[in-house]
């Protein structure tokens, strides 16, 4: 148990028990005697990818700089408009080197919306987001999350031939995040026995809790609330049934409901950032060519099939409801949930930016040019928001990166095939 002392509470405190471990939020009890002000948090980075592209014309906003409309597309963000820098006119011209076919033309979106260099080729090492969690991710328990709805292909990349593998079961990232079993076998049987987390740390949290001041009780609560919540909706989704249908053997833990498991990994994100377990996060929602039928949306066509519109103005209209879906029900909960997490001197979406988009614009031609980007969070006052910044058309995507690694204060000339800089 860990017992207050004058010495402020360290930043890595852990609390252990029936193989797991709870590292704890950002507390008042942290700051050391004397001083005011708490030390302003690391931002934190999110690239959160949509295949298939947008209808443009029902994405882009009206306007530019602070003078700007929000589209329709954009329009569920309307409440977190003072932390958007929505960047359009971009191109990824990377995705445009290989073989032409249509497979390979979406294949190349995601493979290099992070490189901003041709696949397996280029002038970048790595990704952006593992450049990233290279300079600010080695003191974290995990320097980087690598997370995904729908499996099969990655957007991280270690080195141009490397991809990391990314995660598809919340209850597998639970588990690495927050327990301690060195094997297989040991998490397996944690699994098995359905004891909480929290339950298993009890005496611990309240011994806390009792020699905390009031204000980090309140968020201690809160953070603790959530992982019980998530413990409860990972219980949930790994006794769910499928009765009359020969189901195949699925892993423990994925919910059936697309938003229900958008909204496990979304909030996992954010518990490790809370927790300063990680502070780079990448997050595949849809893949390329995937099908995923989204039915919240009241849509019943499969993802991919409904991008390719053939320029009907009916299903234009269906696709860019799509569209207008996934943005209220994946970005905007997500700039919920940070906005709602207390975090140092403010909240997650304060000391966070949260790339959300594709490599592809109108996937009907297979076009990467202009992408549909948004960029939300303030990197700790670093990044204005509340901005539509059109960057001239054919501008390189890698022009935005190379602006977000300012604005995460890490030097660099050049990013992929960058011809400049954004400033945000």
């Amino acid at each position: 148990m860990f017992f207050m002392t004058r010495k402020a509470l360290s930043r890595r405190t852990l609390l252990r028990g029936a193989g797991s471990a709870l590292a704890l939020p950002l507390l008042d009890a942290m700051i050391p005697a004397g001083v005011h002000a708490a030390p302003l948090p690391k931002p934190r980075v999110a690239c959160m990818y949509m295949a298939h592209g947008a209808i443009m014309n029902q994405w882009t906003p009206a306007g530019e700089e602070r003078d700007f409309t929000l589209s329709p597309t954009l329009a569920s963000l309307a409440r977190h408009r003072d932390y958007l820098t929505v960047v359009s006119d971009l191109d990824l011209s990377a995705a445009r080197v290989g073989p032409n076919s249509a497979g390979d033309n979406h294949n190349r979106s995601s493979a290099c919306w992070l490189t901003a260099s041709p696949v397996r080729k280029g002038p970048t090492p790595c990704s952006f987001d593992q450049l990233v969690a290279q300079r600010i991710g080695q003191q974290n328990a995990l320097p980087s999350l690598e997370l995904a709805l729908d499996g099969g292909v990655s957007i991280s990349f270690l080195t141009p031939t490397t991809a990391l593998p990314m995660e598809l079961n919340p209850r597998v990232v639970f588990e690495r995040l927050f327990g301690t079993a060195s094997n297989a076998q040991e998490r397996a049987m944690r699994m098995r026995q359905s004891t909480s987390l929290l339950d298993s740390l009890g005496g611990q949290i309240a011994g806390l809790q009792n020699q905390l001041p009031a204000s980090d009780r309140e968020r201690l609560d809160r953070y603790l609330h959530d992982l019980r919540e998530i413990e409860r909706r990972l219980e949930l989704g790994s006794t769910k049934l499928t009765d009359g249908i020969d189901m195949p053997t699925k892993p423990v833990g994925i919910p059936d409901d697309f938003e229900a498991h958008a909204h496990l990994m979304i909030d996992l994100i954010a518990l490790a950032w809370q927790a300063d377990l990680t502070r780079v996060s990448t997050l595949l929602l849809t893949r390329e060519l995937g099908n995923t039928v989204f039915p919240k949306s009241g849509i019943n066509e499969p993802h991919h099939a409904c991008s390719h519109h053939s320029e009907s103005p009916d299903k234009i209209a269906l696709y860019a409801r799509m569209n207008a879906y996934h943005t209220q029900a994946l970005l905007a909960y997500t700039l919920e949930r940070l906005r709602s997490s207390p975090d140092g001197d403010g909240n997650l979406l304060d000391h966070s930016l949260v790339l959300y988009g594709s490599g592809m614009s109108n996937s009907n031609n297979h076009d990467h040019d202009p992408l549909p980007l948004v960029l939300a969070g303030k990197a700790s006052g670093r990044v204005k928001g509340g901005r539509h910044i059109r960057a001239g058309r054919g501008t390189p995507m890698a022009n935005l990166l190379l602006g977000m690694l300012d604005a995460l204060d890490i030097p660099a000339d050049s990013f992929g095939e960058s011809s400049g800089r954004i400033i945000l």
